[in-house]
């Protein structure tokens, strides 16, 4: 049964002092660093933020295909006064090395769980991003020790359109309604992963039977997009959610796919709402 829908102000905007910020690692920017360590013998770059001290859980965001780090860079901001986040990038993209071959779901979701242990971390609260978030239900539903909440913030892929084709047949649609600065990010991503490895990881996503994941998920879920998301309609955000036991659903108006970029503040709000009740048990 699904849970209550929780009601979120409309998102803010994206422009060129975001962008900047997006793009400055591995330089310091807005109290956010970069690291490198060998993971699963791969030299990965994490973006991470300082410990505000207390008893909040770290935040681990996870990015999607085609992407890095960077666009997550402003939730990241709105989170760290509350929380310690870390945002790594995956195998091949942003500034991690890139392996030879293009990581499905379960290898993604096995390679996080190592990064996890890298860090000592867990359990966390994980938020994933579009085929970040069919990484983000993997872990969770492999590895519920490690996962304290999740978010999936417009997670593909919907049934109703699970092919090359209509993934991209809906983001085309989805960049209407999108910020307009972030096509530099878009770029400098493509370019890092190589063309080649966003197609091959499309191809992973679009043969992912991401509901069953959703049903082995125990931790308290929110399944979160925008409300002009066309790549996640709301037909598939509310099927999500109904697949995981008591999982929450929320929309924010006016927000395209790249809800986390274009709304962090409204995402941030949102994520420590989801953690409140966990953290008075």
């Amino acid at each position: 049964m699904t849970g209550p829908a929780v009601r979120l102000s409309p998102p803010g905007r994206f422009g060129p002092a975001e962008l900047r910020l997006a793009l400055a690692a591995p330089r310091p920017a807005a109290g956010l660093t970069s690291e490198f360590r060998l993971v699963d013998g791969l030299r990965t770059h994490t973006r991470r933020s300082a410990d505000p001290g207390g008893d909040a859980p770290p935040v681990v965001l996870v990015h999607g295909l085609a992407v890095s780090h960077r666009y997550l860079t402003p939730l990241a901001v709105a989170l760290s006064a509350t929380h310690p986040v870390y945002v790594p990038d995956l195998p091949g993209f942003g500034l991690t090395e890139r392996p030879g071959t293009a990581y499905d779901v379960p290898r993604h979701a096995a390679f996080l769980a190592d990064w996890l242990a890298a860090y000592r971390l867990g359990p966390v609260c994980l938020l994933g991003h579009s085929f970040g978030a069919e990484v983000a239900a993997a872990l969770a539903a492999r590895r519920p020790d490690l996962v304290r909440a999740l978010v999936l913030a417009g997670p593909t892929s919907d049934p109703a359109a699970r092919s090359r084709r209509g993934q991209v047949g809906r983001w085309l649609l989805d960049t209407l309604w999108e910020a307009k600065w972030q096509a530099p990010i878009l770029l400098r991503d493509v370019l890092d992963a190589r063309p080649w490895r966003v197609f091959a990881t499309l191809s992973h996503s679009v043969r992912n039977p991401i509901e069953a994941d959703l049903v082995r998920v125990t931790a308290p879920t929110l399944v979160l997009t925008g409300t002009r998301d066309t790549v996640v309609p709301a037909g598939w955000r509310a099927e999500a959610a109904r697949l995981v036991p008591g999982a929450r659903t929320a929309a924010v108006p006016g927000a395209a796919h790249n809800v986390a970029t274009t709304a962090p503040g409204q995402v941030a709000d949102a994520i420590r709402d989801l953690l409140a009740p966990v953290l008075r048990r």
